[in-house]
């Protein structure tokens, strides 16, 4: 994955209403001479800015600079009135500077915290793939006429998945218009937002600038030309997660030549828009009791898992044809890796136990809920976050667990610095804490986590040569084991 060349926190009408802002303080202090100029100038440009603004939405983060402009216009003005006002042959009078100091440092301390909260909660800019394809994407919906929906009390409702697929695509027109992010539209991209801010306990205006970011993939762009077969990678978001949270690492995987395919789960993902535009809502919520949570979570990771095999079985069919789709003959459904963050790492887990479909797992930082048993056959990929005093003392015990007796080659990574939130999106418009979204920034917690899974599903989908622990032992402490039993512990071959 390249590099992120960062965009600015704020666009250039909200930039130009911060340069005013400080420029009307400012005044203040200027030689007579100068004042009327500037405040003039300033006060012109802040209010083009604000009309601007006004037609594409102004975001929260722009309040306090126009509190603090709207608290210094009148004492930049009022020399300017004195002036015109005051007899001939009288002098000027200002007001003491110690007076007008505290007044100024508060109204510049208000248009500073503009900035720095757009800093802290920008609109996202997704890295660009670095691979030979552009992508495309598109959303489809599946109902299983097989499978009761557990979640309501009607004995008719069968279950229904929403399914984003990011695919190589052809190069289109420099003036393509990119995807928006969350939603096929900027109503369902909103609702997904807010839904996801109540879930955690944030008021959804925080992040009101994630609905309006742009990814880089074309939304029904033509499949990429030639006969190639796609290999397939299902994937699960986590608990109250949506099927885009991961669409920086989707895009780069299809860049590669893959076909990512991830699931809203209808009832558990925080807000699913569906094609008759029902938005079904989370139903789904953890006590914060780990021993009572640990029932139900065992019970939703099943739901998942089954709802991962549904959609398998849908992309074997739409890929041998039984209707006329542009991905026919173009995935190779003989070489799947099935993969989830958090609660959908459990469920990638239960889904490779129940169908030796999956070829492959890769766990990012997923708690193994459910039975441990049968044993894997499938290798498996694990990343989780750096272990610290809070973290669940039976999470990586539950972890070797569950991977314990599997029959093919298993990594577990150790990722340094890297949070929960570190294998998500998170990174690219949370706030850079550490605790939250781990230490590796806002451009390497994407590539960190393209870099290794990439590495282990060319191993393990396309047989790429070489060992893919060469590559995972760079990004922190890695632990091998190999059915033939050579392999090495986690101070064995690991960065450290």
């Amino acid at each position: 994955m390249t590099e992120i060349i960062a965009g600015p926190s704020m666009s250039p009408p909200e930039f130009l209403a911060v340069l005013s802002a400080v420029a009307l303080v400012v005044a203040r202090w200027l030689p007579p001479s100068a004042r009327p100029r500037v405040t003039i100038v300033a006060g012109a440009a802040l209010a083009l800015s604000v009309i601007v603004l006004s037609a594409v939405g102004i975001r929260w983060q722009l309040l306090p600079v126009l509190a603090g402009a709207a608290a210094a216009l009148p004492f930049a003005l009022s020399p300017l009135l004195r002036l015109h006002l005051r007899r001939p042959g009288r002098p000027a009078r200002r007001a003491r500077w110690w007076l007008a100091l505290p007044g100024s440092a508060a109204c510049l301390g208000l248009v500073a915290a503009g900035p720095v909260a757009a800093w802290a909660f920008p609109v996202p800019v997704f890295p660009e793939p670095s691979g030979d394809f552009a992508v495309g994407t598109r959303v489809v919906q599946w109902t299983d006429p097989h499978r009761p929906e557990t979640f309501t009390a009607d004995p008719d409702d069968r279950r229904t998945v929403v399914v984003q697929l990011w695919y190589p695509a052809q190069q289109g027109p420099a003036g393509a218009r990119r995807a928006q992010y969350l939603g096929r539209t900027e109503q369902e991209a909103r609702t997904v937002s807010e839904a996801l801010a109540r879930g955690a306990g944030l008021p959804g205006f925080l992040v009101d600038g994630v609905p309006r970011a742009r990814t880089h993939a074309v939304f029904n762009a033509p499949v990429a030309g030639g006969d190639e077969r796609f290999p397939v990678v299902l994937f699960s978001p986590g608990s109250g997660g949506v099927r885009t949270q991961n669409t920086a690492w989707a895009e780069e995987l299809a860049s590669h030549g893959y076909l990512v395919a991830a699931l809203d789960h209808p009832y558990d993902s925080a807000a699913v828009v569906l094609d008759d535009g029902r938005t079904i809502r989370a139903a789904t919520a953890s006590t914060g009791d780990r021993d009572a949570d640990e029932e139900p979570a065992a019970g939703w990771t099943a739901v998942r898992a089954a709802d991962l095999g549904f959609v398998l079985t849908q992309l074997e069919g739409l890929d041998r044809g039984g209707i006329a789709d542009p991905l026919t003959g173009r995935l190779n459904t003989g070489r799947v890796a099935v993969t989830g963050h958090s609660l959908g790492g459990a469920a990638a887990l239960q889904a490779a136990r129940q169908d030796s479909r999956f070829a492959a797992v890769i766990d990012l930082d997923g708690y193994p809920h459910g039975p441990a048993s049968p044993a894997l056959h499938q290798p498996v990929l694990a990343l989780t976050q750096a272990v610290t005093p809070s973290t669940d003392p039976r999470y990586l015990p539950r972890l070797a667990e569950a991977l314990a007796g599997d029959t093919a080659t298993t990594y577990r990574l150790t990722v340094a610095g890297a949070a929960h939130l570190t294998f998500m999106d998170g990174p690219l418009y949370l706030p850079p804490v550490p605790s939250l979204v781990g230490s590796l920034g806002r451009a390497g917690s994407p590539r960190v986590v393209a870099a290794t899974t990439l590495a282990f599903l060319d191993a393990t989908l396309r047989h790429a040569p070489g060992d893919p622990a060469a590559v995972l032992s760079r990004y922190g402490s890695l632990g091998v084991h190999r059915p033939d039993g050579l392999g090495c512990g986690l101070s064995g071959c690991g960065a450290g």
